[in-house]
């Protein structure tokens, strides 16, 4: 045994250095590596919560180290980010803490720095649903329009849940855009759209948790009848049967009311544009006067008045020179 307790400290020593160089050539084929993944963020908040998330980032960087084959294989799905909200209240800034792990052992992993959200109080409100009719055949009115959604068809409500800011004159409007020209006409899937006091709503906007709706979309039922219609048109002074004596000129008219509301068949009231009102004598007027004129319907049309007054503004001519 002489041979291994001989000069014991200088074999102990070499077989150190043997083990510093084995793990020296290890090492240099397979260093410590650091690298940085994208991974998604999870959003960790209270059971049943209170609130939302309104605008926050929905991925961070996550930065992790160790053996250079070990880490090789790390990818975005063997990383977990957590953004904790669990205690957060509402506010315009909110700071949270974010963690990180991995699936894989031998990778160490960093925390990301807080990051900076938005929050605001999470509610859901029942809105009634709304039916806008877009377009309606010449010669067809609409007598009746009803959208339905389940559980109860009639009248349609839906239940919003998102944040509370939004929720500000809130209305669901379902836009029915197939030409109404039969009498009775059913249609499925109509999306809802949501609107507040800012304009649209953008359901697909990323909350955390996700705003929705109960109700995506409505049945829509349509009534419509053919027949005698209304429409609004202007009254138009017709030019003075006689202008006003040499000395004086018309200077401007004014009709009062300035429109009327007539009544007929949708082909009749298509070709009217306005009415003209009779032509009226001017040639003994030498001031402002009014006069009441009937308004002369065509044929088969009635209106919501039967006289207009018409006012010719009269003023002395600078020009002419009085007759002696």
């Amino acid at each position: 045994m002489s041979w291994i307790t001989d000069d014991w400290r200088l074999k102990l020593l070499a077989l150190a250095l043997a083990v510093m160089m084995l793990g020296a050539v290890a090492f240099s084929q397979n260093p410590p590596t650091t690298r940085t993944l994208t991974v998604p963020l999870i959003y960790r908040l209270p059971p049943n919560p209170t609130i939302i998330v309104t605008n926050g980032p929905s991925t961070v960087n996550v930065t992790f180290s160790g053996l250079a084959d070990v880490i090789g294989v790390v990818r975005p799905d063997n990383l977990t980010a957590f953004a904790d909200a669990t205690a957060a209240t509402a506010g315009p800034a909110v700071k949270l803490n974010v963690t990180a792990s991995s699936t894989i052992v031998g990778v160490n992993v960093a925390n990301p720095a807080q990051i900076v959200v938005s929050i605001d109080l999470l509610r859901t409100v029942e809105v009634p649903v709304e039916l806008v009719i877009a377009h309606v055949d010449s010669g067809w009115q609409v007598a009746k329009s009803i959208a339905s959604c389940p559980p109860n068809p009639t009248p349609c409500k839906i239940h919003f849940s998102g944040p509370a800011s939004w929720e500000n004159q809130i209305r669901a409007i379902v836009i029915y855009t197939t030409l109404v020209n039969f009498n009775s006409q059913d249609s499925q899937n109509w999306p809802i759209k949501l609107q507040n006091s800012s304009g649209p709503i953008n359901l697909a906007r990323q909350t955390y948790p996700q705003v929705g709706l109960d109700v995506a979309s409505v049945a829509v039922h349509i009534e419509a009848q053919q027949g005698s219609t209304a429409k609004t048109v202007a009254l138009v002074a017709a030019a003075p049967a006689q202008p006003p004596p040499p000395q004086y000129q018309l200077t401007g008219i004014t009709v009062n009311p300035g429109s009327v509301v007539i009544s007929s068949d949708p082909a009749t009231l298509s070709k009217i544009q306005w009415i003209t009102l009779p032509a009226v004598d001017l040639s003994g007027v030498t001031s402002t006067m009014t006069f009441k004129v009937s308004i002369p319907y065509p044929d088969n049309v009635s209106g919501n008045q039967a006289t207009a007054l018409v006012t010719f503004i009269i003023r002395r001519n600078p020009n002419v020179t009085p007759s002696p």
